[in-house]
C-alpha cells in the first residue's frame, strides 16, 4: 500500500495495453451530439459504459435528463467515504463532434481506435473520452492498492458539451447541494506543449458577433453601376481594418482586460513557450504588441474573422453585391467587461463613420473563468505532478480555448484545476483526431500519484 505500488501498477496496466482497450471501447461508441441520428448512441455510453464502470467503483450513479429538452442527459456519481473529508468534483464530456468519416486518411475510422505507433487514432481520443477515462482509471487504481481513496468524490459527465453545454448550468445550479465540494479536478482542452505538464486554471470566453452591410434588394450591373454604388464588401472590410490593424492588434479600447494583465498571471507565464505546430506557426508580429505568445493566448483579448460572405464565391457573376456579411468572434479573460462588448463595438464603429455596418446576433458562448495560479489546490496539484513526472509544470492562468468552469465558480464556488492531456495538433473537432501515448500514459501516472497524495494528506 505504497505510492509507488500504485504508480507501478498504473504502469502495467498501460504498458500491456489495458488503458489503450478499455479507450477503445468508448471511442467505438459513435456518441456525437450533432447527429440527431445517433441519440441512442449519446444515451449509451453513459448507461453501457460510464455507469457500470462507476458503479464497480462504489459510487452512486444516476443519470438525469438534460433540463433542456433535445439535448444530451447528464450523470452524476458520487462516493462518499466520510462526510468530514475533503470533496473532490471531477468533471467530462462524453458527446463528441461529427465522426466527418469521408474526411479521415485512409485506413482511419473515427469510431475506431487505430494505433499508428505512438499515435492512437479516434474521434473522442482526445476530447474528450481519453481523458475522463484517464481520471476515473487513476481512481480505480488507487482504490485497487489503497482500499480506499481518502477524500469524496462527485462525478459529472455531460453530453451535450459539443453542443454549447446547454442544460449544464441550469441543472448545476438546481443541484447545487447535490454537487457542492471543495475544488473542481478534471480533465479537458490540450496541454501548453505535448511534453509539458500542464495545469490550467480557467479559460477563455468567447464572444459572437455578426457585422452586416445591405445596401439594396440584388446585386447590379458591374459595368453599369460599378464606381458610383456602394459595393459594401469594401465598406465591410475598412470597418473590420478600424476594428484590429493589419497586425492584429485591436483597435477597440472596450475589447481589451481593464487594467492589462493582473500580476499573478504575468508571474505565472514567466518563461512559459508556446511553440508552432505542423497546423499553424506562431508569428511574433501578430496581436498585441509587447507581449509573449503566451501572454496573448493566455491573457489577452483576440478578435478572430470565422467567415466572411459577399455575392457568390462558388459562381461570381459581374455584378456589384447587394450586401456583405463576417462572422466574427472574441476570445476573452475574466478582465475584459463582457456585458460592454456591444455597446463598445458599436460606438467605435459609429465613431469612425461606419453607421451603415450592423451588428447582429452579438452574443456569448461560453463565459471566461479564472482561479488565482497561487491558490493552495493549484500549488498542491503541481508538486504532486512534479514529484510524479519529474518535470516542470506549466501553470496557464485560463486555457486558450473554451470551457464551462465559469457554471461550477458560479454555482458552487469551487476554484478550477484542469489537468489537460492532448495537444494542439491533436486535431480535435476535425478529422484524423488523436491521442499521444506518451502524454496519455504521463497523464495516467500523475493523476494515480495526484489522488494517491491528495488521501494521504488527510
Amino acid at each position: 500500500m505504497t505510492r509507488e505500488a500504485a504508480l507501478d501498477q498504473a504502469a502495467r496496466h498501460f504498458d500491456s495495453n489495458g488503458f489503450r482497450d478499455r479507450l477503445a471501447e468508448l471511442v467505438a461508441i459513435p456518441s456525437t451530439s450533432q447527429d440527431p441520428a445517433f441519440a441512442a448512441d449519446v444515451d449509451r455510453y453513459l448507461a453501457a459504459t460510464i455507469q457500470p464502470w462507476l458503479e464497480r467503483l462504489g459510487f452512486s450513479v444516476e443519470i438525469h435528463p438534460n433540463p433542456v429538452a433535445g439535448f444530451g442527459p447528464i450523470l452524476v456519481g458520487i462516493r462518499i467515504e466520510d462526510p468530514a473529508l475533503p470533496t473532490i468534483l471531477t468533471y467530462g464530456h462524453g458527446d463528441t463532434v461529427r465522426g466527418l468519416e469521408e474526411q479521415w486518411d485512409a485506413g482511419l475510422n473515427p469510431w475506431v481506435l487505430t494505433p499508428r505507433g505512438d499515435v492512437w487514432f479516434g474521434r473522442g481520443s482526445a476530447d474528450n473520452k481519453g481523458q475522463h477515462a484517464t481520471v476515473i482509471t487513476a481512481l480505480e487504481t488507487v482504490l485497487s492498492v489503497r482500499g480506499r481513496l481518502g477524500f469524496n468524490v462527485k462525478l459529472i459527465l455531460e453530453m451535450s458539451e459539443e453542443r454549447g453545454s446547454v442544460g449544464l448550468k441550469p441543472f448545476v445550479a438546481a443541484n447545487a447541494e447535490m454537487l457542492a465540494a471543495d475544488v473542481l479536478i478534471a480533465s479537458d482542452g490540450p496541454r501548453m506543449r505535448p511534453d509539458v505538464p500542464t495545469i490550467t486554471t480557467g479559460s477563455r470566453g468567447n464572444f459572437n458577433f455578426t457585422l452586416v452591410v445591405r445596401e439594396r434588394e440584388g446585386g447590379v450591373h458591374s459595368g453599369n453601376w460599378g464606381g458610383m454604388t456602394t459595393d459594401p464588401a469594401i465598406v465591410l472590410t475598412h470597418a473590420l481594418a478600424c476594428i484590429a490593424d493589419r497586425n492584429g492588434r485591436i483597435l477597440v479600447p472596450g475589447f481589451l482586460p481593464k487594467g492589462g494583465i493582473p500580476a499573478d498571471v504575468r508571474r505565472a507565464l514567466e518563461g512559459c513557450e508556446l511553440q508552432s505546430e505542423e497546423s499553424a506557426t506562431i508569428n511574433p508580429n501578430w496581436g498585441e504588441p509587447g507581449l509573449t505568445s503566451a501572454e496573448k493566448v493566455y491573457g489577452w483579448t483576440s478578435f478572430i474573422v470565422l467567415a466572411m460572405l459577399s455575392g457568390n464565391p462558388a459562381a461570381p457573376v459581374n455584378a456589384v453585391a447587394p450586401d456583405a456579411k463576417a462572422w466574427c468572434q472574441l476570445r476573452y479573460t475574466v478582465d475584459a467587461d463582457v456585458d460592454g462588448f456591444a455597446d463598445a463595438l458599436r460606438g467605435h464603429l459609429d465613431a469612425h463613420g461606419f453607421q451603415s455596418v450592423a451588428i447582429e446576433q452579438a452574443h456569448g458562448r461560453m463565459a471566461a473563468s479564472r482561479t488565482s495560479p497561487d491558490n493552495e489546490w493549484v500549488r498542491r496539484t503541481q508538486a504532486s505532478l512534479a514529484r510524479t513526472t519529474g518535470k516542470k509544470v506549466q501553470i496557464v492562468p485560463n486555457g486558450g480555448g473554451g470551457l464551462p468552469g465559469d457554471i461550477f465558480v458560479d454555482h458552487l464556488g469551487v476554484p478550477l484545476v484542469w489537468i489537460p492531456l492532448s495537444y494542439n495538433g491533436c486535431k480535435q473537432h476535425g478529422p484524423n483526431e488523436h491521442v499521444l501515448a506518451a502524454t496519455a500514459r504521463e497523464g495516467l501516472m500523475g493523476y494515480v500519484g495526484l489522488w494517491w497524495d491528495l488521501g494521504a494528506q488527510v
